[in-house]
């Protein structure tokens, strides 16, 4: 049962990611994205192997687009599909771990909206649209959340009267859980450790960023909490501001708390900080060219990140490396130069030479040899997606 086949979707609002992944093969048989749905520039584009492609979709919905995946999976599978493995952003605290899809996890999907309004509805759009396209293959559903179910109340509740969490689950709930669980068992393969084994730290660091302290696979704490704008400075997210900054906003300026959203979600982080750009990439060739909005984004980014590691360390026991993942993490030298900067105190010290000339986008590590491990661990998010889909399947009772 080696070669068995696992269909891959992440679905979002107007995207659907996807993965043809095969057991126990590294690299996916077929992976693509449907980007730009209900509009006029809606595409699928798709590689397998060296070979990429693309169609229009043109006014395409979810539905359109996955009728058109329906092709491809039939001509790079080569035998009927195993499971189909769905990404959700949020479980609440239903669930610890993947589910096979039902009636029950639906409903809970829906009543988890509330807490990630984004993209649960994404989400479950993407399954109930794949199950009527794929009605012969169970569909199992991974959460972002679920990892982090490890975490002790210590570390998830917040100073807050106890019937907001026990009536209306206000609590800290964290994500990118799938992520933060494959680097940190890649980790411990490349030190020579069992799966999982070992005390990390993590940064994923994307549009969305998030930190965790993980101990022998499980999560003991991390940086985001209720909803994914907590913590860390992102893209287009502020990450913790003062609480009060709502009402201090509303007073002095009179917004409403939909302009305060907007502004905390969509116009803050490395965008708001630098007035130019939400991308590292443009951001550090701006900085190297002196745009002083860069430079302070950049720092912001790297020592409010390294701020973040410190304190989560105290989840751990001990402390055995520190992990980059996500496109930042795996491809800026410059923002994993700057935020060890900040971590002498733990004795971590980054090889300047190891680090520059690491590829972007592949694993090593770039510490020197006196500090705790320094990686940079591509993430793989549906590979975990598929693995754990085919191990829900390994231990379903059988009727």
């Amino acid at each position: 049962m080696s070669s068995r086949l696992v269909l891959v979707i992440n679905c979002g609002s107007s995207s659907i990611k996807f993965a043809l992944r095969r057991e126990g093969v590294d690299e996916p048989l077929l992976s693509g994205l449907a980007e730009r749905l209900y509009s006029d520039n809606a595409t699928l584009n798709w590689q397998a192997g060296d070979s990429k492609q693309q169609i229009n979709l043109a006014d395409g919905e979810h539905t359109t687009a996955m009728a058109s995946l329906l092709p491809l999976i039939d001509e790079y599978a080569d035998q009927p599909l195993s499971a189909v493995g769905h990404r959700v952003v949020h479980g609440g605290e239903h669930f610890t771990c993947a589910q096979v899809i039902d009636d029950r996890v639906i409903t809970a999907i829906r009543a988890s909206a509330p807490l990630a309004p984004l993209h649960n509805p994404a989400n479950l759009m993407g399954i109930e649209t794949a199950m009527k396209v794929f009605t012969e293959t169970p569909h199992i559903v991974v959460f972002d959340t679920a990892f982090h179910q490890s975490m002790p109340p210590r570390a998830y509740r917040y100073a807050l009267p106890e019937e907001l969490y026990t009536q209306h689950s206000v609590r800290r709930y964290g994500f990118h859980g799938t992520s933060h669980h494959y680097v940190t068992n890649q980790a411990s393969l490349m030190t020579g450790r069992q799966p999982g084994e070992g005390a990390w730290l993590t940064a994923h660091l994307g549009n969305g960023c998030s930190s965790c302290a993980v101990l022998d696979g499980k999560s003991l704490d991390t940086s985001m909490g209720l909803t994914p704008l907590e913590g860390l400075v992102m893209g287009t997210r502020s990450g913790d501001v003062d609480p009060n900054l709502h009402f201090h906003l509303v007073r002095t300026l009179g917004w409403d708390f939909l302009r305060i959203e907007k502004l905390l979600n969509r116009e803050s982080g490395l965008l708001g900080l630098s007035g130019l750009s939400n991308d590292m990439r443009q951001l550090v060739e701006a900085r190297a060219e002196g745009h002083v909005g860069a430079e302070l984004a950049i720092d912001v980014f790297c020592y409010r990140l390294a701020r973040s590691l410190a304190g989560l360390a105290v989840a751990l026991p001990r402390l055995d490396g520190l992990i980059f993942t996500g496109g930042i993490g795996e491809n800026s030298a410059l923002v994993r130069e700057l935020t060890v900067s900040h971590l002498g105190i733990f004795g971590l010290q980054i090889d300047t030479q190891r680090n520059d000339s690491l590829p972007r986008g592949q694993a090593g590590t770039i510490q020197m040899p006196d500090s705790p491990a320094i990686l940079v661990v591509p993430t793989d998010e549906e590979r975990q997606i598929g693995e754990e889909s085919l191990s829900l399947l390994d231990s379903a009772p059988t009727h």
